[in-house]
């Protein structure tokens, strides 16, 4: 007989998931998680992981058009093979849950392959292909179902002309010309990946501007950089009407002000945001909260129903793998009555958008911390006053921080360039150990790099910049 007893059952295996699931195990709790599809969840499978490596292609296919400027000569034109290029990414993804099985075998963390459904009071169902596969009962329980792609009306996925970002990755063809409908991270990868592949490209958001949370002047000069690039942009837009042909798609677009335009293309891209997994988990059996399409928890992830906890994404914004992963963790040693463990401060959560030119932020904005009733100074260091980018041929970018004028507290930094995603820690280690001005101005960053910007806009901020 299998064992149906534990002290912590966490309901999928998603970056949030697998994570509370090893760290529990860690604490010596018995531990199962339950899974109905890929260990790794949809960030890995189909989501942050594949979507880089699809990214690195565009990266190469930029450098290499770009081979003359490094004085290097590359014969004919550039040509794609899509075939190679989703395997790359399909095969990136598959290895790495491998690895997630391995890393769940390696605590002794029981995988249970099903679909999981609460009964109440400290049980759970699973299913496997529609038919009962074992009821399973533990002191505890972490829900970790994620989210999937919200729908719009109009704006429905068929797979075929109207796509998500699972299709938008897996194409058995190369379009010609697609139409991603919003701009926040999402969309603007994929805008990205499929310029740099030769598609023509038009990128629309209902709001006033691309990149609606990042601060404003960042995703200005995101924007100008994809422009430069060949992405038509159409910001204060609605698509009001799809129409459909046999192999293309009509959008008629609603520009404000009493103007239309239409626009027909191979494909549409709908990267509207996402809901909740709430769904068909048996909340319904219990007194979990769902507001919105997404469950409502404390700052210990705790729900109103006693010994049932929320993770990540079926948890609301920000949606992302990182955030899931730290909610796990502190979930989990809270439960467990580890010492000095601390709720998530949310404005600690730095954001990644890997698009070309990338974005990276944490904390509050110009504007929010304005808002928010601080007196502000604010630092600018440019990539083309930069030794290392301009090396690089990479001198488009912006390192921004912004502090508190009194207390000197590092309140944002936001940053759009090359490789910000790879540079956001050191700001978010930072405010993670309340840094101020002071100590950033006192460390020493290496030289030649892109993280000498990182200084020089702190030194910025106070009138001591050196390099511009």
């Amino acid at each position: 007989m299998a064992d149906t007893q534990f002290d912590l059952i966490v309901l999928g295996a998603g970056p949030g998931g697998y994570v509370a699931a090893i760290r529990a195990a860690q604490l010596g709790m018995k531990t199962a998680v339950v899974e109905r599809e890929h260990l790794g969840g949809i960030c890995l499978n189909w989501g942050c992981i594949p979507t880089k490596a699809l990214l690195r292609t565009a990266e190469v296919a930029h450098l290499i058009q770009h081979a003359k400027d490094y004085g290097i000569t590359v014969e004919g034109p550039v040509r794609f093979d899509l075939a190679p290029i989703i395997k790359r990414s399909r095969q990136v993804a598959a290895q790495l849950s491998a690895g997630v099985k391995g890393l769940l075998k390696k605590n002794k963390v029981t995988v249970i392959d099903g679909s999981g459904r609460l009964l109440g009071k400290g049980r759970l169902a699973v299913e496997k292909d529609g038919k009962p596969a074992g009821e399973y009962a533990a002191k505890h329980i972490i829900i970790a179902t994620g989210a999937r792609a919200r729908v719009l009306p109009g704006l429905e996925p068929d797979g075929r002309l109207v796509w998500t970002y699972k299709e938008a990755m897996v194409p058995e063809r190369m379009p010609k010309s697609i139409l991603v409908v919003g701009s926040g991270a999402i969309g603007v990868e994929f805008a990205c990946f499929y310029r740099q592949m030769g598609v023509e490209v038009t990128l629309v958001e209902v709001l006033d501007r691309i990149l609606p949370v990042e601060d404003e002047e960042i995703s200005a000069i995101a924007a100008k950089q994809f422009t430069k690039q060949g992405i038509r942009i159409h910001t204060g837009t609605k698509v009001t009407k799809l129409e459909k042909a046999a192999d293309s798609v009509t959008a008629t677009l609603d520009l404000g002000g009493g103007r239309t335009e239409t626009v027909t293309v191979d494909r549409v891209i709908a990267a509207v945001g996402i809901v909740g997994n709430v769904e068909d988990i048996g909340l319904e059996a219990t007194r979990v909260k769902v507001e919105r399409n997404h469950i409502v928890t404390d700052a210990w992830m705790r729900t109103d129903e006693p010994g049932v906890y929320a993770i990540g994404d079926v948890c609301g914004a920000p949606w992302l793998a990182h955030k899931a992963s730290h909610e796990g963790v502190l979930c989990v040693e809270k439960i467990a009555g580890v010492q000095g463990v601390h709720p998530m401060d949310v404005r600690n959560i730095p954001g990644c958008t890997y698009s070309l030119p990338q974005v990276a932020s944490v904390g509050l904005t110009e504007r929010k911390a304005r808002e928010a009733g601080h007196e502000v100074r604010v630092g600018r260091f440019p990539f083309i006053g930069n030794g290392k980018a301009i090396a690089l041929g990479e001198p488009e970018g912006l390192v921004k921080t912004v502090f508190d004028a009194r207390t000197g507290e590092l309140l944002g930094a936001h940053m759009v360039g090359t490789e910000v995603t790879e540079l956001i820690q050191g700001y978010t280690i930072a405010k993670t150990m309340e840094t101020t001005e002071a100590e950033l101005m006192h460390t020493i960053f290496p030289h030649p790099t892109l993280s000498e910007m990182m200084h020089e806009s702190v030194l910025a901020a106070y009138g001591r910049a050196i390099h511009y």
